[in-house]
């Protein structure tokens, strides 16, 4: 069963003032169960484009959906800044990292040594199975240099849009 609780997490980040919101919306419209679908409509939320789906299209090595969320991201960058999603796929890359080298253990065993939800599992799994230890580290080089270029280091007039494309790209295609 999916945990509601971190669905909406995921889809609003850690605002309590928005969160409330949306819970008082759902309450007010839903009157049977609240399940991911009645949450999605009721609040509006394009699963599609947030740094989640993002870090699942890039563990799917899926260029097609990669390419829709970071034109998104590029056209809405001040709800999806650079630094942001740059610190979400350090994250994301690194617990892709230990998950493979916690494979051998119960899955929540893994669950608690990444500090997610048994749920989110696979999502390390296939992105394990996409990415060996050698293309994460490229990956990790990759997230450091971009990071500094966005700060204006080695980088004088890189826009953070183009540098978001450039950050992807090369995660693809190590």
């Amino acid at each position: 069963m999916i945990n509601h609780a971190a669905i909406l997490s995921e889809y609003l980040g850690n605002d309590l003032s928005k969160i409330s919101n949306e819970l008082d919306k759902l309450i007010i419209s839903c009157e049977g169960e609240i399940n991911s679908k009645i949450i999605e409509k009721n609040i509006g939320i394009s699963k599609d484009f947030n740094v989640f789906e993002l870090q699942n299209a890039l563990g799917k090595k899926n260029i097609v959906q990669v390419n829709r969320i970071i034109k998104y991201f590029n056209l809405n960058n001040k709800t999806h800044p650079l630094i942001l999603t740059i610190n979400s796929l350090f994250s994301f890359f690194q617990k892709v990292l230990i998950y493979k080298q916690l494979r051998s253990k119960s899955r929540s065993e893994i669950a608690s040594s990444l500090k997610v939800n048994p749920y989110f599992l696979s999502q390390y799994e296939l992105a394990s199975n996409n990415y060996s230890v050698n293309q994460l580290q490229f990956i990790f080089t990759y997230i450091k240099e971009y990071e500094l270029r966005m700060k204006g280091v080695n980088n004088k007039n890189t826009s953070h849009q183009s540098l978001l494309i450039e950050l992807i790209f090369k995660i693809l295609h190590t």
